[in-house]
């Protein structure tokens, strides 16, 4: 007997996925562009993210989350970036790095003191990996901690990170054993408040302008050894696991970009006549439309394909860097031709479809870059 197929999210979903985007259109679109101009992070929204659940979605409800599945993330995540990349992404990485590394490695101890004031929004969470001179690859990580009795003392410089001088508290990897390189690299937690520990330096970008971006500074900083994340020495290879997960996320994120710039280029093209009908009926237009609509609903069959399986408890490694690889590539595109339906309106910044463009690009980097997702897929076609 053959086996059904379907294709369509549950009805949980499906209302999940309603409420969020009532949400965003109610509390965000209208605010996004301003927030955008400004390269202000939007303090005021997070209690309203934290009442819908957005803060604590894959956290247990007796941590204070919504424990929602991984298929609940990527639709949040997807919603929000249809209005707002900014927005998106501050979810996507309180959610998947920061807090989800806490979630998927701390100790109870941890999770109880952490996970609570996560999920209320008292405390965002940020994760540092990058550093000025170490992006894709991680063994050329510079910051190191060196036991110190019950402590270690912390010192280095992490570049590129979310939520760096807004979050509470931030997943710090660090090389314990120099050595071992990337076998030797173990996470900590550290508060904001610690003496030696500070934002240095807000960047300004092209794009994801309203999401807090930092380059963070450890000068000798002194943290208990319960503040230790995982074992010595296994930090990045948690780390690896932490960051399937989020590719899952950010290939969500690219998704709702180019979906909500395709949205707008379709409702733009129905009102802007030239030649005396509406620029909707010139086959150039309704072949741009044609195209991103194929590749954004293909990007999604890839994304939840991962998402499926994440939840299945199978591996899902592939289909998550095949996912963020499509989808991010094929929002740069989707958004890129939105712009073009608008003409010279879609270059002005009176219009959204240019900040969906701006954000969709990092979608391509962040994370780790499509590089590097194909070196992954790569890898694992070719050991069968």
């Amino acid at each position: 007997m053959p086996r059904t197929m379907d294709f369509d999210h549950s009805e949980t979903h499906q209302q999940l996925r309603d409420s969020v985007r009532d949400f965003a259109e109610r509390e965000v679109r209208p605010k996004a562009i301003q927030w955008d101009k400004e390269e202000r992070f939007p303090t005021e929204i997070v209690p309203k993210l934290a009442e819908m659940g957005l803060l604590g979605i894959r956290v247990p409800e007796e941590y204070g989350g919504a424990a929602m599945d991984t298929t609940s993330y990527a639709i949040c995540v997807e919603e929000l970036a249809r209005v707002d990349g900014s927005l998106a992404l501050t979810v996507a990485s309180h959610n998947g790095l920061g807090t989800g590394h806490v979630l998927a490695f701390g100790n109870e101890a941890q999770k109880r003191k952490y996970l609570p004031k996560a999920c209320s929004g008292e405390w965002l969470a940020a994760w540092g990996l990058t550093e000025p001179g170490s992006g894709s690859d991680a063994s050329g990580m510079a910051t190191n901690a060196k036991r110190d009795g019950d402590h270690w003392i912390i010192n280095g410089t992490k570049m590129f990170i979310t939520q760096g001088s807004v979050g509470g508290f931030c997943v710090v990897l660090a090389k314990t054993s120099p050595e071992k390189k990337q076998k030797g690299i173990t996470a900590f937690i550290v508060e904001h408040g610690t003496p030696g520990f500070r934002a240095s330096k807000h960047l300004e970008k092209l794009g994801m302008r309203s999401s807090d971006t930092c380059e963070l500074s450890f000068e000798d900083v002194r943290v208990h050894d319960s503040q230790r994340l995982g074992e010595v020495d296994r930090g990045f290879l948690d780390t690896l696991q932490i960051l399937d997960k989020g590719r899952i996320s950010i290939g969500a994120l690219a998704l709702g970009l180019g979906r909500g710039a395709q949205e707008l280029g379709i409702a733009y093209a129905k009102e802007r006549k030239q030649f005396g009908k509406p620029i909707a009926d010139f086959q150039a237009l309704q072949w741009m439309i044609a195209d991103s609509k194929a590749e954004l609903d293909a990007a999604a069959l890839l994304i939840y394909r991962a998402a499926f399986l994440a939840d299945a408890g199978r591996p899902f490694s592939k289909e998550a860097s095949m996912g963020k690889l499509y989808a991010s590539e094929a929002a740069t595109r989707a958004c890129q031709r939105s712009l073009q339906i608008h003409g010279g309106y879609g270059y002005t910044r009176e219009y959204q479809v240019e900040r969906h463009l701006r954000d969709a690009k990092l979608c391509e980097i962040g994370e780790g870059t499509s590089e590097v997702q194909r070196m992954v897929i790569a890898r694992h076609v070719l050991a069968g």
